[in-house]
Protein backbone atom coordinates (compact mmCIF):
# COMPACT_ATOMS: atom_id res chain seq x y z
CA UNK A 1 0.00 0.00 0.00
CA UNK A 2 1.37 3.37 -0.94
CA UNK A 3 1.62 6.14 1.79
CA UNK A 4 2.07 9.57 1.50
CA UNK A 5 1.67 12.19 4.04
CA UNK A 6 0.87 16.37 3.03
CA UNK A 7 3.60 17.86 5.73
CA UNK A 8 2.56 21.10 7.58
CA UNK A 9 5.11 22.93 5.29
CA UNK A 10 3.05 22.10 1.81
CA UNK A 11 -0.35 22.80 3.52
CA UNK A 12 0.69 25.91 4.18
CA UNK A 13 1.42 26.46 0.38
CA UNK A 14 -1.88 25.76 -0.01
CA UNK A 15 -2.70 28.13 2.05
CA UNK A 16 -0.46 30.69 1.01
CA UNK A 17 -1.83 30.07 -2.52
CA UNK A 18 -4.90 30.96 -1.22
CA UNK A 19 -4.14 34.57 -0.30
CA UNK A 20 -2.37 35.35 -3.78
CA UNK A 21 -3.69 35.88 -7.23
CA UNK A 22 -1.49 35.00 -10.30
CA UNK A 23 -2.24 37.15 -13.43
CA UNK A 24 -1.41 36.52 -16.72
CA UNK A 25 1.60 37.09 -18.63
CA UNK A 26 0.83 40.31 -21.04
CA UNK A 27 3.87 38.72 -22.97
CA UNK A 28 1.99 35.64 -23.07
CA UNK A 29 1.23 33.97 -26.78
CA UNK A 30 -1.52 31.52 -26.94
CA UNK A 31 -0.72 28.02 -27.75
CA UNK A 32 -2.52 26.44 -30.97
CA UNK A 33 -2.31 23.50 -29.24
CA UNK A 34 -5.24 24.11 -26.53
CA UNK A 35 -8.55 25.18 -27.69
CA UNK A 36 -8.93 27.69 -24.10
CA UNK A 37 -6.09 30.59 -23.70
CA UNK A 38 -2.76 28.68 -22.49
CA UNK A 39 -2.23 31.92 -21.69
CA UNK A 40 -5.16 31.62 -18.88
CA UNK A 41 -3.99 27.92 -17.67
CA UNK A 42 -2.17 28.08 -14.55
CA UNK A 43 0.20 25.52 -12.41
CA UNK A 44 -1.58 25.03 -9.24
CA UNK A 45 1.59 23.97 -7.13
CA UNK A 46 1.01 20.30 -6.94
CA UNK A 47 2.42 19.42 -9.64
CA UNK A 48 0.65 16.86 -12.04
CA UNK A 49 -0.64 13.86 -9.69
CA UNK A 50 0.88 15.74 -6.66
CA UNK A 51 -3.05 15.77 -5.43
CA UNK A 52 -3.25 11.74 -6.27
CA UNK A 53 -6.53 10.68 -7.70
CA UNK A 54 -7.79 7.37 -5.15
CA UNK A 55 -8.16 4.68 -7.80
CA UNK A 56 -9.58 1.99 -5.35
CA UNK A 57 -11.62 3.29 -2.90
CA UNK A 58 -12.87 1.56 -0.38
CA UNK A 59 -16.36 2.22 1.21
CA UNK A 60 -18.39 1.00 4.30
CA UNK A 61 -22.46 1.32 5.24
CA UNK A 62 -23.78 3.98 6.32
CA UNK A 63 -24.07 2.84 10.22
CA UNK A 64 -20.57 2.18 10.06
CA UNK A 65 -19.81 5.36 9.06
CA UNK A 66 -18.67 7.79 11.86
CA UNK A 67 -15.85 10.66 10.48
CA UNK A 68 -18.58 12.53 9.82
CA UNK A 69 -20.45 15.58 10.94
CA UNK A 70 -23.76 16.44 10.12
CA UNK A 71 -23.02 19.34 8.28
CA UNK A 72 -20.57 17.66 5.98
CA UNK A 73 -21.11 17.40 2.21
CA UNK A 74 -21.20 14.34 0.14
CA UNK A 75 -21.85 13.32 -3.37
CA UNK A 76 -24.38 10.96 -4.46
CA UNK A 77 -24.14 8.35 -6.71
CA UNK A 78 -27.11 6.09 -8.36
CA UNK A 79 -26.47 3.45 -11.07
CA UNK A 80 -27.66 0.15 -11.68
CA UNK A 81 -29.52 0.24 -8.35
CA UNK A 82 -26.13 0.76 -6.51
CA UNK A 83 -26.39 3.78 -4.38
CA UNK A 84 -22.89 5.25 -3.36
CA UNK A 85 -21.72 8.46 -1.54
CA UNK A 86 -18.19 10.03 -1.49
CA UNK A 87 -17.81 12.87 1.23
CA UNK A 88 -16.17 16.29 0.75
CA UNK A 89 -13.73 15.48 3.40
CA UNK A 90 -11.41 13.18 1.06
CA UNK A 91 -12.83 14.63 -2.22
CA UNK A 92 -11.13 17.57 -0.85
CA UNK A 93 -7.82 16.19 -0.21
CA UNK A 94 -8.01 14.20 -3.44
CA UNK A 95 -10.32 15.69 -6.29
CA UNK A 96 -10.95 12.45 -8.10
CA UNK A 97 -12.33 8.80 -7.30
CA UNK A 98 -12.41 6.30 -9.61
CA UNK A 99 -14.64 3.73 -9.55
CA UNK A 100 -17.42 1.29 -10.75
CA UNK A 101 -20.95 2.42 -9.93
CA UNK A 102 -23.70 -0.46 -10.71
CA UNK A 103 -21.82 -1.45 -13.81
CA UNK A 104 -20.34 1.54 -15.10
CA UNK A 105 -16.59 2.64 -15.08
CA UNK A 106 -17.24 5.93 -13.42
CA UNK A 107 -14.72 8.93 -11.99
CA UNK A 108 -16.13 11.17 -9.92
CA UNK A 109 -14.46 14.55 -10.40
CA UNK A 110 -14.50 16.82 -7.62
CA UNK A 111 -13.14 21.00 -7.82
CA UNK A 112 -12.81 22.47 -4.05
CA UNK A 113 -11.81 26.15 -5.39
CA UNK A 114 -15.09 25.87 -7.83
CA UNK A 115 -17.37 23.28 -5.85
CA UNK A 116 -18.05 21.34 -8.56
CA UNK A 117 -18.79 17.44 -8.58
CA UNK A 118 -19.36 15.55 -11.58
CA UNK A 119 -19.54 11.94 -12.44
CA UNK A 120 -17.56 11.33 -15.16
CA UNK A 121 -17.44 8.18 -18.02
CA UNK A 122 -14.12 6.29 -17.85
CA UNK A 123 -14.81 4.82 -20.97
CA UNK A 124 -12.95 6.28 -23.79
CA UNK A 125 -13.14 4.92 -27.47
CA UNK A 126 -14.31 1.52 -25.99
CA UNK A 127 -11.12 1.81 -23.43
CA UNK A 128 -12.08 1.89 -20.20
CA UNK A 129 -9.12 4.62 -18.42
CA UNK A 130 -8.64 6.47 -15.34
CA UNK A 131 -8.46 10.76 -14.56
CA UNK A 132 -5.60 12.04 -12.75
CA UNK A 133 -5.17 15.52 -11.66
CA UNK A 134 -2.98 17.53 -14.09
CA UNK A 135 -2.28 20.00 -11.23
CA UNK A 136 -3.35 22.77 -13.83
CA UNK A 137 -6.36 25.25 -13.61
CA UNK A 138 -8.41 27.40 -15.97
CA UNK A 139 -11.03 29.45 -14.33
CA UNK A 140 -9.37 28.16 -10.77
CA UNK A 141 -11.36 25.20 -11.72
CA UNK A 142 -9.45 21.69 -11.94
CA UNK A 143 -8.07 20.17 -15.38
CA UNK A 144 -7.87 15.87 -15.22
CA UNK A 145 -5.90 14.59 -17.60
CA UNK A 146 -6.96 11.20 -18.66
CA UNK A 147 -4.09 8.05 -18.66
CA UNK A 148 -5.17 6.33 -21.95
CA UNK A 149 -3.81 9.45 -23.70
CA UNK A 150 -2.63 11.79 -21.11
CA UNK A 151 -4.91 14.85 -22.65
CA UNK A 152 -6.19 17.34 -20.47
CA UNK A 153 -9.30 18.23 -19.86
CA UNK A 154 -11.53 21.12 -18.51
CA UNK A 155 -14.07 19.79 -16.05
CA UNK A 156 -16.71 22.24 -15.64
CA UNK A 157 -16.31 22.83 -19.42
CA UNK A 158 -17.31 19.08 -19.63
CA UNK A 159 -14.57 18.33 -22.91
CA UNK A 160 -11.09 17.87 -23.77
CA UNK A 161 -9.22 21.24 -24.01
CA UNK A 162 -5.47 19.68 -25.02
CA UNK A 163 -3.87 16.70 -26.70
CA UNK A 164 -5.24 14.07 -28.44
CA UNK A 165 -8.54 14.03 -27.27
CA UNK A 166 -8.99 17.97 -27.65
CA UNK A 167 -12.74 18.94 -28.76
CA UNK A 168 -14.26 15.88 -27.31
CA UNK A 169 -16.78 15.77 -25.12
CA UNK A 170 -17.06 13.89 -21.93
CA UNK A 171 -20.25 11.70 -21.12
CA UNK A 172 -21.46 12.80 -17.46
CA UNK A 173 -23.37 10.91 -15.24
CA UNK A 174 -25.98 12.82 -12.81
CA UNK A 175 -24.77 13.16 -9.26
CA UNK A 176 -26.43 14.90 -6.31
CA UNK A 177 -24.69 16.86 -3.52
CA UNK A 178 -26.17 17.50 0.21
CA UNK A 179 -25.12 17.33 3.85
CA UNK A 180 -24.47 14.06 5.71
CA UNK A 181 -27.29 14.21 7.69
CA UNK A 182 -29.33 14.85 5.01
CA UNK A 183 -28.00 11.86 3.10
CA UNK A 184 -28.10 9.22 5.92
CA UNK A 185 -31.93 9.68 6.50
CA UNK A 186 -32.61 9.61 2.59
CA UNK A 187 -30.71 6.48 1.60
CA UNK A 188 -29.30 4.29 4.98
CA UNK A 189 -28.29 1.72 3.20
CA UNK A 190 -26.59 3.37 0.79
CA UNK A 191 -22.19 2.77 0.69
CA UNK A 192 -20.07 5.54 1.94
CA UNK A 193 -16.21 6.09 0.55
CA UNK A 194 -14.22 5.73 4.00
CA UNK A 195 -10.51 6.70 4.57
CA UNK A 196 -9.00 4.15 3.86
CA UNK A 197 -7.51 5.23 0.73
CA UNK A 198 -4.03 4.36 0.86
CA UNK A 199 -2.51 7.57 1.34
CA UNK A 200 -2.00 9.77 4.70
CA UNK A 201 -4.13 12.74 5.28
CA UNK A 202 -6.24 14.28 7.77
CA UNK A 203 -9.61 14.24 6.40
CA UNK A 204 -10.97 16.34 9.42
CA UNK A 205 -9.03 19.20 8.68
CA UNK A 206 -9.90 21.54 5.50
CA UNK A 207 -7.22 21.94 3.70
CA UNK A 208 -7.56 25.53 2.10
CA UNK A 209 -8.20 27.52 5.44
CA UNK A 210 -10.97 30.26 4.86
CA UNK A 211 -11.73 29.85 1.06
CA UNK A 212 -15.36 28.58 1.29
CA UNK A 213 -16.45 31.19 3.35
CA UNK A 214 -14.63 34.28 2.07
CA UNK A 215 -16.48 35.76 -0.74
CA UNK A 216 -13.36 37.47 -1.79
CA UNK A 217 -11.14 34.61 -1.81
CA UNK A 218 -9.82 33.39 -5.28
CA UNK A 219 -6.87 31.73 -5.83
CA UNK A 220 -6.12 32.86 -9.63
CA UNK A 221 -8.16 34.99 -12.27
CA UNK A 222 -11.33 34.24 -13.93
CA UNK A 223 -12.25 35.33 -17.28
CA UNK A 224 -15.63 36.60 -16.24
CA UNK A 225 -16.72 37.86 -12.83
CA UNK A 226 -20.56 38.71 -12.50
CA UNK A 227 -21.82 40.45 -9.25
CA UNK A 228 -25.71 39.75 -9.71
CA UNK A 229 -24.72 36.60 -6.48
CA UNK A 230 -22.02 36.06 -4.16
CA UNK A 231 -19.01 34.37 -5.94
CA UNK A 232 -19.28 31.78 -3.43
CA UNK A 233 -23.18 30.97 -3.44
CA UNK A 234 -23.91 27.77 -4.24
CA UNK A 235 -26.10 26.35 -6.67
CA UNK A 236 -27.14 24.08 -8.89
CA UNK A 237 -26.38 24.95 -12.64
CA UNK A 238 -28.44 23.90 -15.76
CA UNK A 239 -26.80 23.82 -18.77
CA UNK A 240 -28.94 22.91 -21.95
CA UNK A 241 -27.65 23.88 -25.70
CA UNK A 242 -24.80 25.39 -24.04
CA UNK A 243 -26.61 27.83 -21.90
CA UNK A 244 -26.93 27.29 -18.41
CA UNK A 245 -29.26 28.63 -15.91
CA UNK A 246 -28.48 28.61 -11.94
CA UNK A 247 -30.69 27.44 -9.00
CA UNK A 248 -29.47 28.98 -5.61
CA UNK A 249 -29.37 27.12 -2.85
CA UNK A 250 -30.67 29.89 -0.64
CA UNK A 251 -33.75 30.26 -3.02
CA UNK A 252 -35.53 27.13 -2.06
CA UNK A 253 -36.56 28.73 1.66
CA UNK A 254 -40.60 27.53 1.47
CA UNK A 255 -41.32 24.56 3.77
CA UNK A 256 -38.64 21.52 4.75
CA UNK A 257 -38.32 21.18 0.65
CA UNK A 258 -39.95 22.45 -2.46
CA UNK A 259 -40.51 21.00 -5.84
CA UNK A 260 -41.25 23.49 -8.34
CA UNK A 261 -41.82 23.40 -12.46
CA UNK A 262 -39.57 25.59 -14.53
CA UNK A 263 -38.96 25.96 -18.21
CA UNK A 264 -35.67 26.56 -19.70
CA UNK A 265 -34.23 26.43 -23.55
CA UNK A 266 -37.80 24.45 -24.64
CA UNK A 267 -37.64 21.62 -21.82
CA UNK A 268 -39.87 21.00 -19.03
CA UNK A 269 -37.97 20.69 -15.73
CA UNK A 270 -39.00 19.64 -12.29
CA UNK A 271 -36.97 21.14 -9.43
CA UNK A 272 -36.81 19.77 -6.07
CA UNK A 273 -34.77 21.81 -3.28
CA UNK A 274 -33.99 22.94 0.38
CA UNK A 275 -32.47 25.24 1.98
CA UNK A 276 -32.77 23.80 5.18
CA UNK A 277 -31.83 20.18 4.06
CA UNK A 278 -29.47 21.92 1.53
CA UNK A 279 -29.64 20.53 -1.92
CA UNK A 280 -31.36 21.19 -5.17
CA UNK A 281 -31.64 18.39 -7.70
CA UNK A 282 -33.43 18.81 -11.47
CA UNK A 283 -35.16 16.10 -13.80
CA UNK A 284 -37.13 16.63 -16.84
CA UNK A 285 -40.25 16.67 -16.51
CA UNK A 286 -41.53 15.04 -20.10
CA UNK A 287 -40.88 11.22 -20.30
CA UNK A 288 -39.90 9.43 -23.19
CA UNK A 289 -43.30 8.27 -24.41
CA UNK A 290 -44.88 11.94 -24.22
CA UNK A 291 -45.91 12.04 -20.72
CA UNK A 292 -45.73 15.26 -19.06
CA UNK A 293 -46.01 14.46 -15.16
CA UNK A 294 -47.10 16.96 -12.78
CA UNK A 295 -45.13 16.73 -9.63
CA UNK A 296 -46.03 17.87 -6.36
CA UNK A 297 -43.98 17.71 -2.57
CA UNK A 298 -44.90 14.65 -0.75
CA UNK A 299 -42.72 13.90 2.66
CA UNK A 300 -43.11 10.01 3.59
CA UNK A 301 -45.36 9.07 6.73
CA UNK A 302 -42.04 9.20 8.99
CA UNK A 303 -41.03 12.17 7.78
CA UNK A 304 -37.73 10.24 6.70
CA UNK A 305 -37.84 10.43 2.97
CA UNK A 306 -37.97 13.64 0.56
CA UNK A 307 -40.27 12.46 -2.51
CA UNK A 308 -42.38 14.13 -5.43
CA UNK A 309 -45.53 12.39 -6.43
CA UNK A 310 -47.41 12.54 -9.97
CA UNK A 311 -50.51 12.64 -11.12
CA UNK A 312 -50.44 9.15 -11.95
CA UNK A 313 -49.69 8.48 -8.01
CA UNK A 314 -45.99 7.26 -8.88
CA UNK A 315 -43.40 8.91 -5.61
CA UNK A 316 -40.07 9.50 -6.76
CA UNK A 317 -36.96 9.96 -4.67
CA UNK A 318 -34.05 12.95 -4.50
CA UNK A 319 -32.16 10.79 -7.13
CA UNK A 320 -35.03 10.88 -9.78
CA UNK A 321 -36.09 6.89 -8.72
CA UNK A 322 -39.75 5.74 -8.88
CA UNK A 323 -39.95 4.06 -5.30
CA UNK A 324 -43.42 3.34 -5.79
CA UNK A 325 -46.42 3.74 -7.97
CA UNK A 326 -47.20 2.37 -11.62
CA UNK A 327 -43.41 3.32 -12.55
CA UNK A 328 -41.56 1.72 -10.02
CA UNK A 329 -37.83 1.27 -10.57
CA UNK A 330 -38.06 3.50 -13.35
CA UNK A 331 -35.68 6.91 -13.42
CA UNK A 332 -36.58 10.19 -14.54
CA UNK A 333 -34.24 11.87 -17.25
CA UNK A 334 -31.79 14.53 -15.96
CA UNK A 335 -30.52 17.42 -18.05
CA UNK A 336 -27.08 18.32 -17.58
CA UNK A 337 -26.22 19.69 -14.30
CA UNK A 338 -24.18 20.15 -11.40
CA UNK A 339 -23.84 21.72 -8.18
CA UNK A 340 -20.86 24.44 -8.11
CA UNK A 341 -20.34 28.30 -6.64
CA UNK A 342 -22.18 31.06 -8.75
CA UNK A 343 -18.46 32.40 -9.49
CA UNK A 344 -17.53 29.51 -11.74
CA UNK A 345 -21.11 28.95 -13.54
CA UNK A 346 -20.77 32.93 -14.65
CA UNK A 347 -16.96 32.56 -15.25
CA UNK A 348 -17.64 29.47 -17.84
CA UNK A 349 -21.06 30.17 -18.98
CA UNK A 350 -21.44 33.96 -18.71
CA UNK A 351 -24.74 35.56 -18.18
CA UNK A 352 -26.32 32.43 -17.15
CA UNK A 353 -30.19 32.97 -16.21
CA UNK A 354 -31.12 32.81 -12.49
CA UNK A 355 -33.78 31.05 -10.71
Amino acid sequence: MKLKIYTSGFLAIILLLCACKKKPDDNCENSPDWIIPSCEVFDGGPGKDGIPSVDEPNFSLVADVDYLSNNDLVIGVYMDGQVKAYPHPILNWHEIVNDVVGNVPMAITYCPLTGTAIGWDRTIEGEVTTFGVSGLLYNTNLIPYDRKTDSNWSQIFLKGVNGELASRRIQTYPVIETTWDTWKKQFPNSEVMNTSTGFGRDYDLYPYGDYRSNDNALIFPISNDDSRLGRKDRGLGVLINNQAKFYPVDRFVNGTFEVVSDYFQETQLVIMGSQEMNFVVVYESLLPDGTELQFAAVESEDNSLVLMEDQEGNQWNMLGVAISGPRTGERLNAPESFVGFWFAWAAFYPNPEIF
